[in-house]
């Protein structure tokens, strides 16, 4: 006698998860029946947008060696929207995967019609586990980001130091990166591992939270422009300008020397001097005075050195200069009064790199490439080597 196995899902972005899934229910008997909701049921259910048209889900699916059957799901019931397409079927077995959020209405709709009800491990294809919401989120990835660069408050951002009513200043700035063109060092200290994030489409706050870091990388990345975040467990913006008063006033210092935050998370630092250097910078930045957050810088870097950071020259008529993050090395910020002064100290320095704040505006998706003087630097120092 055949046995009939029955399974149900939007199937809305088909993946590599979904073949396993079809593979071990097709396992488990002889006939394989996938059900599923139609775009507007899919959506007055589930608040989900169909990706593709019913008809095209269906030659796919049907198209799927391990499946017999294809069905739709027709029933205005969130838990059972397949009921009676299953009562219809009369299948032997029903199965789910123990990340299924209506296992019990299921199992007791197998008990009324004599089925059995089986649950099977979330087995990830090919060593990882793939989701339509990822998958999703992949395509909806920007092309290009900026980096960022901190002024003051880092480490604030960092759930278990932060501190209620403080807060974290930062900048979004190009030029820009891509999965194809990223023309900085590895370990830059410029948020690349939440940029990669980002470009990524992966969970970029969970990703940097789990490197035992903060969050401040992929929430200024993202935001973009200058930025005032409160200190806490997550990014929570105060206010945010567009940072173009900083426009030509800033550049970025290859130290040339290797940048580690989560190796030195642990490290003793005052966390007190580096709040009070963010409440400085919130106010350079609200007032859009470039004076007043070099003061901020300033007051950051000396936290820094007592942190035990090694002292950096000053290159040119430099208003303020700090490391970007916490790491002890990638790139150093320099900020300048006017473009005319960093202008002298970019040919004075062959290892400083001028940048500009970034603000995407009305969504665009903008690259800003390296100017082509300072991409000719770039290549004679061999940074593409290292690139993240």
């Amino acid at each position: 006698m055949m046995k009939k196995v029955f399974i149900s899902g939007a199937f809305n972005v088909l993946h590599a998860g979904h073949i396993q899934f079809f593979r071990e229910a097709k396992a488990l008997g002889d006939y394989l029946i996938v059900s599923f909701p139609p775009a507007d049921l899919l959506w007055k259910l589930y608040d989900k947008k169909s990706v593709l048209d019913d008809a095209d889900k269906l030659e796919l699916l049907r198209s799927i060696a391990y499946i017999d059957e294809v069905v739709l799901s027709t029933d205005e019931d969130v838990e059972l929207s397949f009921r009676s397409a299953f009562i219809e079927a009369k299948p032997d077995v029903l199965a789910v995967t123990t990340d299924d959020l209506y296992t019990e209405a299921k199992r007791a709709l197998c008990a009324e019609c004599g089925a059995e009800l089986v649950v099977l491990p979330k087995t990830p294809p090919v060593g990882k586990v793939t989701t339509s919401t990822a998958v999703v989120d992949r395509i909806k990835a920007p092309l290009h980001v900026p980096l960022r660069v901190d002024f003051a408050g880092g480490w604030l951002d960092v759930p278990e130091h932060a501190i209620p009513g403080e807060f974290v200043v930062n900048c979004s700035i190009s030029p820009t990166v891509s999965l194809k063109e990223w023309n900085y060092r590895q370990g830059a200290g410029m948020g690349g591992s939440g940029g990669w994030s980002v470009l990524n489409g992966w969970d970029p706050v969970g990703s940097e939270l789990g490197l035992g870091v903060g969050w401040q990388d992929p929430a200024v990345i993202a935001e973009t422009g200058a930025c005032v975040w409160h200190s806490g467990a997550r990014p929570v913006l105060d206010f945010k300008n567009t940072g173009e008063f900083l426009r030509g006033c800033m550049a970025v210092y290859d130290t040339r020397i290797k940048h580690d935050t989560p190796g030195l998370a642990a490290l003793s630092r005052n966390y007190g001097k580096i709040a009070k250097a963010a409440r400085v910078a919130r106010l350079g930045v609200l007032e859009q005075d470039i004076t007043v957050l070099a003061v901020a810088v300033s007051l950051s870097y000396q936290v820094q050195l007592e942190e035990g950071m090694q002292p950096l020259e000053r290159i040119g008529e430099s208003l303020a200069h700090k490391y970007c993050g916490g790491g002890h090395g990638g790139y150093a910020l320099y900020m300048y009064e006017t473009p005319e002064a960093r202008a002298a100290a970019l040919q004075a320095c062959p290892y400083l790199y001028p940048i500009e704040p970034y603000c995407r505006t009305f969504g665009k998706d903008e690259q800003v490439p390296w100017e082509p003087q300072y991409l000719e630097r770039l290549r004679a120092q061999n940074v593409f080597k290292d690139h993240f």
